[in-house]
């Protein structure tokens, strides 16, 4: 029991000499700074985005201009069509009777005023030979007169009968694309149903609105309607984004802009114009405008060094004792999905926690000196 005791003892002993003779090489705790910057003005490219819904340029609603039944839809929604070709036909018998009947009154009012004609230069003649009187040969000039304007009116009835048939068939008056057709071959149509709309897709319109403030930023006060149209002529090209994401792959240019502000949203309604080749714009659809913008002499911040706070934003500035104290600034997005504008609170030379600005808290030391590591 004794020899136990004493080699657990001798056991014990060594593993404490061990432990009290190994020294351990603790890692010194090394405070880190934060990732601070010095802001400064400069000049900075941004692009400025608005929804906007596309329309053809020139959309038009096709409604006939007689009324009869339908005998033939030449077209299919969705079709391209150019200027000029046949989308409907009407029933065009109750025109060709109305054009016969028409030419036949012509030709009978052609056939009295010749008639009346005769008439005429017989009682003249008769008249400088003393036959007849001045009464007679007035007479005669009256009814010659009526002959002509009934050939007039007779001539005018096969125009229009002319024209009722040619309305009968129904063309594209500009080139692009077949909308919706709401009717059926065998229906009754009359002047103002509508029968489809023709998108004139060749080139489209991106309508969205702009902010006054923005319109005033870059257009001068003062401008005469000329200098506006020659600025807004010299605006960079514009993009279009679809609603998936995609560009689409032709620029286009800012064409109009309104001179009224609605008074319930305080915008100015824009235009940009599409060149469309391909056919892949189609009216109504939904997207978004990217006009590209620059601004001269600003501050801009990486947006990792602003940080939200319930409705206002704030940057942490380093003081001169290297502690961070929070600046309320006015920021704009410059839709690059860094940076920021910063609009106010902050000036040129004031220095910022650029990094980490999410972890920073009131009076906090963020700027530590650097230990320099020793040699072994």
């Amino acid at each position: 029991m004794n020899k136990q005791f004493f080699g657990w003892a001798l056991c014990c002993g060594m593993m404490l000499s061990c432990v009290t003779s190994c020294v351990i090489d603790m890692p010194e705790e090394v405070q880190t700074s934060f990732e601070t910057m010095t802001v400064k003005k400069q000049d900075i490219d941004m692009s400025v985005k608005f929804s906007a819904r596309l329309n053809g340029q020139a959309d038009v609603t096709i409604t006939p201009q007689v009324a009869g039944q339908l005998t033939r839809i030449a077209v299919s929604e969705g079709q391209q069509v150019t200027k000029g070709q046949v989308l409907f036909v009407i029933d065009q018998r109750n025109a060709r009777l109305d054009l016969e009947a028409a030419q036949a009154n012509l030709q009978a009012a052609q056939a009295a005023e010749n008639s009346a004609k005769l008439e005429y230069d017989s009682n003249k003649n008769l008249f400088d030979k003393g036959i007849v009187s001045r009464y007679m040969l007035d007479n005669s000039l009256n009814s010659y007169k009526s002959a002509q304007a009934a050939v007039s009116q007779a001539r005018a009835a096969v125009d229009r009968a002319r024209v009722d048939l040619g309305f009968c068939t129904i063309t594209s008056p500009v080139t692009g694309a077949i909308g919706e057709i709401p009717v059926r071959t065998g229906d009754q149509v009359a002047p103002g149903s509508v029968l489809t709309i023709v998108s004139g897709n060749t080139t489209m319109e991106a309508e969205f609105s702009v902010t006054e403030a923005l319109v005033e930023a870059m257009v001068q006060s003062g401008m005469s309607n000329e200098e506006k149209e020659k600025y807004i002529a010299s605006l960079p090209p514009v993009k279009f984004v679809m609603k998936n994401g995609t560009e689409y792959p032709h620029e286009g240019r800012i064409t109009s802009l309104t001179g009224v502000v609605n008074a319930t949203t305080g915008s100015l309604t824009c235009k940009a114009t599409f060149p469309n080749p391909d056919g892949n714009l189609y009216s109504g659809i939904q997207g978004t405008v990217v006009m590209p913008y620059s601004e001269e002499d600003v501050i801009v911040v990486p947006q990792s060094a602003v940080v939200r706070m319930q409705d206002k934003s704030v940057v942490y500035q380093v003081k001169a004792d290297s502690t961070a104290t929070a600046i309320d600034v006015t920021t704009e997005d410059v839709g690059n999905g860094k940076d920021f504008i910063i609009r106010s609170g902050l000036k040129p030379g004031d220095k910022i926690v650029k990094v980490g600005a999410n972890n920073v808290t009131e009076g906090q030391q963020v700027l530590f000196p650097e230990v320099k590591k020793s040699e072994k």
